[in-house]
């Protein structure tokens, strides 16, 4: 379990991350078109796992437009933001923000993914949600970098998450 905050306020989420040089867990999430999606779609490439509470709120979606700004100078590298918003929801995002270099997945079918990855929050007023994390696998999925980021209302470090991606190829 770790323990992050929110708007200073301790919040537990339902594990850790994996470790890193670890291989990762699969996963099954949903993507826009509504089919499901696992770490097979996007074998061979590097990844980075932007996970997040919801796109409905000002960090997430500041999270998603740097990580799409970013992802044009990156390469085999496929950037996933993931989240428990519905699929449409976050067309409509993406739509809107002009974010088309980002892959938008969702819990929608299988909730695994949040206790697999151990950033499903279990306390505090947005329980049940996932938390802001990053996870950097490389193209076998074995885990690079990871960061759970401390105060759930902070971005996380692009930077570093972007150089272990660069790394990773």
């Amino acid at each position: 379990m770790a323990t992050i905050t929110f708007k200073g306020n301790p919040v537990h989420t339902i594990g850790t991350l994996p470790q890193k040089g670890t291989k990762t867990p699969d996963f099954k999430l949903t993507g826009a078109d509504l089919g499901d999606v696992g770490l097979a779609t996007y074998a061979g490439k590097v990844k980075i796992l932007n996970i997040v509470p919801s796109l409905d709120t000002g960090v997430c979606a500041a999270s998603a437009r740097a990580f799409n700004k970013a992802a044009a100078s990156l390469g085999d590298v496929v950037i996933l933001t993931i989240s428990r918003d519905l699929p449409f929801a976050q067309k409509r995002f993406c739509e809107a923000e002009g974010i088309d270099k980002v892959v938008t997945l969702s819990e929608l079918r299988d909730r695994e993914f949040g206790k697999a990855y151990g950033v499903e929050m279990i306390s505090g007023p947005l329980a049940g949600l996932l938390s802001r994390a990053v996870v950097v696998l490389d193209r076998g999925n074995t885990v690079t970098y990871t960061q759970q980021v401390p105060e759930i209302s902070q971005e996380p470090d692009y930077e570093s998450a972007l150089a272990a991606a660069k790394k990773a190829l």
